[in-house]
């Protein structure tokens, strides 16, 4: 075997670790959507064996007396998350971003992470 195909053997795994890198640094950094949704937040848990994100569940009442609609939400940043846990028991708006195709759990359980939460009056 010569040198030039050494090299290439030798590419083909690093160019797949950087594929895999992009990819992750794409799903992680580029949101299919975003928008709020508004609700009672009802929990909110930190959670995970390694990675650590918080992980909670909004309630959305369309109208008084019905079952509420459920929405399941991650937040990775410690600072929203207090912002959440100021604001439990209000009727609050949060702000998300959706990111289809994460790989891992590790960084949260669900594909919206909240980004912003704002108390509605």
């Amino acid at each position: 075997m010569n040198l030039r195909n050494k090299l290439v053997l030798g590419a083909i795994p690093l160019l797949l670790i950087l594929g895999f890198v992009g990819y992750v640094w794409s799903t992680l950094h580029l949101s299919y959507s975003s928008g709020e949704r508004s609700g009672y937040v009802q929990k909110l848990s930190k959670k995970g064996w390694v990675c650590k994100t918080w992980e909670g569940e909004l309630a959305m009442v369309s109208m008084p007396g019905t079952t509420p609609e459920i929405f399941a939400f991650s937040v990775r940043s410690d600072a929203v998350a207090e912002k959440i846990n100021r604001s439990l028991g209000k009727r609050v708006a949060l702000v998300y971003e959706q990111h289809k195709g994460v790989p891992s759990k590790c960084f949260g359980e669900t594909e919206y992470f909240v980004t912003d939460v704002k108390v509605v009056e």
